[in-house]
């Protein structure tokens, strides 16, 4: 007589290899509704229910259905994200703070690199559209007219983040790339410099600051400002060669501005290998306030710009959106920037 197997709560239909989340409901001990609210909406679940099935999802390996849960709500949960790279810290700590509080509230994230170009930006986009995103992330204000199209006909919420723009597509969150460049420039004449110099990579972004330095410093009465512009991503190398530019040209700066603290310290190390002091023969200004900045010799003077702060208020713009809909008003935070003076000035 064949022997008889009963199937225990810890192992239900995992030998079909169909999984449901009845399955784990009944792990869990919780009703399914439960189950979907956890995996879905964790934010209105008890953190008792919510360790109870993310426990049973665990012991059970079950893996949600988000195609499914997407079209039973008309919404798909995933969120997409557009940077110009990760290498930087300067850009990564937002995307890590945006993922991290996305996360919490049960949303997927997918992350597309445009290489600081609006062209590629535009392609990823006809990419991602079809995925029916709940909302997209952008970095920058300077998009193509098609992408602009696209993103206004698709009717879902859009964060351009990094910058304030005049035109928004939807909402904004960043800060002022010319008030930075203004501000830079100022201070760094209030210090008693007058030969001033630029080395910026070809980011839209950056190469707005130089032209705001440019312009601020016109008025002050200082019409020379030579600039190098080298091709993105901003390296080490970017630097020195920004510098040995300005040499070869003919240019002796008291002073050069630097579209980021990896170029800026492309050029202390350059600086170095010349035998030039810093900041007496050569000073140094950084943008980002990278984590290596104030351990560099000498140490770097930059803008800091607070990264994760940036990511916490797009994600908080969009889960408001998401709760309130069109009865949300437009957003259009300026989170601002600090100028710091280290030894490098």
């Amino acid at each position: 007589m064949a022997k008889k197997t009963t199937r225990t709560p810890s192992t239900p239909s995992a030998a079909t290899g169909s999984l449901t989340l009845i399955d784990v409901a009944r792990v869990a001990g919780v009703s399914p509704i439960t189950v979907s609210r956890a995996l879905h909406r964790p934010e209105i679940v008890s953190e008792k229910a919510r360790n109870k099935v993310l426990e049973a999802v665990r012991q059970t390996g079950y893996v949600p259905n988000m195609l499914a849960g997407g079209l039973a709500s008309n919404k798909s949960r995933l969120i997409a994200i557009f940077v110009p790279t990760i290498a930087h810290s300067i850009f990564a700590e937002t995307v890590q703070s945006l993922m991290d509080h996305l996360t919490a509230a049960g949303y997927q994230t997918l992350i597309g690199l445009t290489g600081y170009s609006a062209e590629q930006e535009e392609r990823l986009l006809a990419a991602v559209l079809g995925r029916r995103p709940d909302g997209i992330v952008l970095t920058g204000t300077l998009h193509t007219a098609e992408s602009r199209n696209r993103l206004t006909a698709a009717g879902i919420p859009v964060v351009e983040a990094w910058d304030l723009g005049k035109s928004p597509i939807d909402m904004q969150v960043g800060f002022s790339h010319e008030k930075v460049g203004k501000a830079i420039a100022r201070h760094l004449h209030q210090k008693g410099y007058r030969r001033f110099a630029i080395v910026s990579v070809d980011d839209s972004r950056a190469l707005k600051r130089g032209r705001s330095v440019v312009a601020q410093l016109k008025k002050l009465g200082i019409d020379e400002v030579p600039m190098a512009v080298l091709t993105a991503p901003a390296t080490v190398g970017s630097g020195r060669e920004g510098l040995r530019q300005l040499q070869a040209e003919g240019h002796r700066p008291q002073v050069i501005v630097c579209s980021s603290d990896t170029v800026a310290q492309g050029i202390l190390a350059e600086a170095a290998s010349q035998g030039l002091r810093i900041p007496e023969q050569l000073a140094v200004m950084g943008f980002g306030d990278l984590s290596s900045a104030a351990h560099v010799f000498p140490a770097l003077s930059t803008v800091n710009v607070d990264g994760a702060s940036i990511g916490r208020h797009v994600a908080s713009a969009l889960l408001q959106r998401f709760r309130e809909g069109a009865m949300q008003a437009s957003v259009s935070l300026d989170t601002g920037f600090t100028l710091i003076d280290r030894a490098s000035t």
